[in-house]
């Protein structure tokens, strides 16, 4: 068989199954595109039909979550789990409650994560979970009540060496607090594995909270490296003032760079002097305010409510807000002001269109699934803990979480040459290197 028409019928295939899914389809070219040097050079993954069944969920669930507000009322929101790839070890992937998530986001978040979870070498197989819930103006009981009616349903699916939801957008320590509790209640069983992203006074992690953020700029110091710079003098570009954001910043800021921008859902605030990432956490994660109450704070930031951050001048951006928030006018308004690289702190916040037009200007491109591994590896360092009844100290998990991501840039590097790409095509060499550690399983397992 022919290996690029084999491909092009998989992704035909895939389209007129799921069709509206543009998010997965989006993911899935981007990746089947790359695999065909793979597939050359072992004709026994076209065999065994590894890239239909990576492509198709082993598991997808849908399902109601009826909670009541306040008020008394009865709401009702749908909820859903993608349970993707166990090759490699339990379905593992984060919740997301956002009001713009359907099965068609949830199920490229959990095909993304199917590679990434396997660049990191950790034991872990793909999944991603999530609901049409937004907990924006929500009290703590509201939210409180919605998740456990959302466990009272997924717990069944569940399990320490099952599957290992986590966090990511609207699911911070608070809901895993609450999705634990209901799941603890409902099984009888304190089982510290079954979730990651917990506080650390009851079993999480040292580092988990900062662990995408940092990890993103780790992988961007390596990259760096390749061409014989550092962080120290960078200016930088943030997208987004969460979770991942935040900690991109502060950890780009302890390593010399100067971070200049970082943005909201409302516009975008430029900071000359360099974003204090401890105001940033105030105002953010204290405080609840948005990036409007940094400016007043400091006298040479400015907030500026049209446009987009991506306009700044800078040598280095960071998207870390959401996907396909960088297009190919934003990119190629980077190129024009000579940006040097470019790291995805989100899940897939560039556009194939982007993503070209960083490649033909020869501008240094991390992807998500590598650039941005660090939340999960530092959740499978939660998992190992776990397991053990220990504690690691911030120190320790940190320099464990600095390694992994070594590795991970090391490894996207070496397959991308071994393939025949060049070593700084780190999607190429991405996509190969989950691919081949996910395949390699699924052959030795069988017709699973």
């Amino acid at each position: 068989m022919d290996v690029t028409e084999h491909v092009e019928s998989v992704y035909a295939e895939l389209r007129r199954r799921d069709p509206g899914e543009s998010e997965f389809h989006q993911a899935a070219a981007e990746v089947l595109h790359d695999l065909e040097p793979a597939l050359r050079k072992h004709p026994e993954y076209v065999d065994a039909r590894i890239v239909e069944r990576l492509c198709e969920p082993e598991r997808q669930l849908v399902f109601r979550i009826p909670w009541t507000d306040d008020r008394g009322e009865v709401r009702v929101n749908r909820g859903f789990r993608v349970e993707f790839s166990s090759a490699l070890g339990p379905y593992k992937g984060g919740l997301r409650f956002h009001p713009s998530v359907d099965l068609g986001t949830v199920k490229f978040l959990g095909f993304e994560q199917i590679f990434k979870n396997a660049l990191t070498g950790m034991p872990l197989g793909g999944g991603k979970g999530g609901a049409d819930f937004d907990p924006k103006g929500k009290s703590d009981g509201e939210i409180m009540r919605f998740c456990q009616s959302f466990m009272t349903e997924l717990h069944r699916s569940l399990g320490e060496h099952t599957d290992v939801p986590a966090g990511d957008i609207g699911v911070g320590s608070r809901e895993i607090g609450y999705l634990f509790g209901q799941y603890k209640r409902i099984t009888n069983r304190h089982e510290a594995g079954t979730l990651t992203g917990k506080s650390v006074a009851w079993g999480g992690s040292h580092v988990r909270t900062e662990a995408t953020g940092y990890g993103v700029v780790y992988f961007l110091q390596e990259m760096l490296a390749t061409r014989g710079r550092s962080l120290e003098g960078q200016r930088v570009v943030v997208s987004g003032s969460g979770n991942v954001a935040i900690y991109a910043v502060e950890k780009a800021s302890a390593l010399g760079a100067t971070v200049l921008a970082c943005s909201d859902s409302v516009g975008y605030l430029v900071d000359e002097d360099g974003i204090d990432p401890e105001l940033l956490k105030e105002i953010r994660e204290v405080r609840g305010q948005r990036l409007p109450a940094y400016a007043e704070a400091r006298p040479n930031a400015r907030f500026v409510e049209s446009g987009s951050v991506f306009d700044v001048p800078c040598d280095v951006a960071l998207p870390c807000a959401t996907q396909n928030e960088l297009n190919r006018e934003h990119a190629l308004t980077l190129v024009k002001n000579e940006v040097f690289a470019v790291a995805e702190g989100a899940n897939m916040p560039c556009t194939a269109e982007a993503i070209e037009a960083f490649r033909e200007a020869g501008v240094l491109f991390g992807p998500g699934k590598a650039a941005n591994a660090g939340g999960v590896a530092t959740s499978a360092l939660e998992m190992q803990q776990n397991a053990s009844r220990e504690t690691w100290t911030f120190e320790r998990a940190e320099e464990r979480l600095a390694t992994i991501m070594r590795d991970v840039h090391a490894r996207c590097r070496a397959t991308a040459e071994s393939y025949g790409g060049a070593s700084h095509d780190y999607v190429f060499g991405a996509n190969i290197a989950g691919f081949l550690r996910t395949a390699d399983a699924m052959v030795a397992q069988g017709l699973v």
